[in-house]
């Protein structure tokens, strides 16, 4: 990012500000919602990833870590509920590494256009579904199987796989734990991605992380409050506001797809 101007430093700044709070306030959506505006400042992909994995790798490590202290100081040493749903996430992980794998090596590859289109289009369909209060349930596992592998694969080729998992993660995981639960995910999901940017020789962009990340920071502060606000408001709500980003994740991913 040599050779910017003053403005566009700021814009990118906001930018990171902007997902650092979808981020923390929904459990994801930081990636596919920044990635857009980023790259109209600057058209390199691979410029921004590796800042992006690198900011949620941290705040994801430090968000889930911190729901569950607050969970233990909350039960002052009575067994509590986790704040991560454990049996969901494994058994998602099963249905999602080898897709995961095969999208990080390449071995199979798709016109990105086609696979933009297919999986926005399908998460269009469940965000629907939400704004009307009435979420789409597939009532069939293979369904569900064919969902994660397919966001398996996306999140493997590139960051852009988080609507389409949420989407299925949202049917089976209580709103209390779906935020913690999709973070300890993502940061599985991203360290397999920063293996594949080392390997590959990708500048990680750490002299920008330096600058970058307490912009994200503050977004993240800013996001805490949402959704606190969000878990204390009625159920209808929570997945009324996590279906409008969806629609708003997609429509911006379809109309100015990420690299």
């Amino acid at each position: 990012m040599a050779d910017l101007l003053w403005y566009q430093y700021a814009l990118i700044g906001l930018i990171f500000a902007w997902s650092g709070f979808v981020r923390t306030s929904l459990g994801f959506g930081g990636a596919v919602l920044a990635l857009p505006f980023l790259l109209l400042v600057v058209n390199e992909p691979l410029v921004f990833l590796p800042i992006i994995a690198i900011h949620l790798l941290i705040f994801s490590s430090w968000i889930a870590w911190n729901g569950h202290r607050q969970l233990q100081q909350a039960g002052s040493g009575a067994a509590v509920q986790s704040n991560i749903d454990w049996r969901y996430l494994g058994k998602a992980l099963k249905i999602m590494m080898v897709p995961k794998l095969i999208g990080v090596v390449g071995l199979l590859t798709l016109p990105a256009n086609v696979m933009t289109s297919i999986i926005f289009g399908i998460v269009i369909i469940y965000a629907i579904g939400y704004v009307l209060n009435k979420p789409f349930r597939s009532n069939n596992k293979y369904v569900d199987y064919v969902l994660l592998g397919l966001g398996g694969y996306v999140s493997g080729t590139s960051l852009i796989g988080a609507p389409l998992i949420v989407a299925v993660f949202a049917t089976h995981v209580a709103k209390e734990q779906l935020r913690d639960t999709m973070f300890v995910l993502w940061f599985i999901l991203v360290v397999i991605k920063m293996v594949s940017f080392v390997i590959a020789g990708v500048d990680l962009q750490l002299i920008h992380q330096l600058w970058l990340l307490p912009c994200a920071f503050i977004g993240h502060l800013l996001g805490e409050k949402a959704h606190r606000y969000l878990l204390n408001a009625d159920t209808g709500l929570f997945f009324r506001v996590l279906g409008a980003v969806l629609i708003v994740v997609s429509v911006v991913g379809l109309i100015h797809p990420p690299g």
